[in-house]
């Protein structure tokens, strides 16, 4: 598997994964732009680098989530 990066990585924009399992996941670069996340499950996963602007994280669960650098 090729390790996500700026130039390569996840496009979720204005995205609905609201109730979405994404526990453990590899996120680092993800667009997730506007994205509606409430009550997902992100809990262990990795959102360093990520771009969060606009995105509505209400009641996700972030338990051990890495979100260094995220925008």
């Amino acid at each position: 598997m090729v390790a996500p990066t700026a130039q390569r990585h996840t496009s979720c924009r204005n995205a609905d994964l609201r109730r979405a399992n994404l526990a453990g996941r590899d996120l680092r670069f993800a667009d997730l732009t506007g994205a509606s996340l409430q009550r997902a499950n992100l809990a262990g996963a990795n959102l360093s680098n990520a771009q969060l602007q606009l995105a509505n994280l209400t009641s996700a669960n972030l338990t051990g989530a890495t979100v260094t650098s995220a925008r």
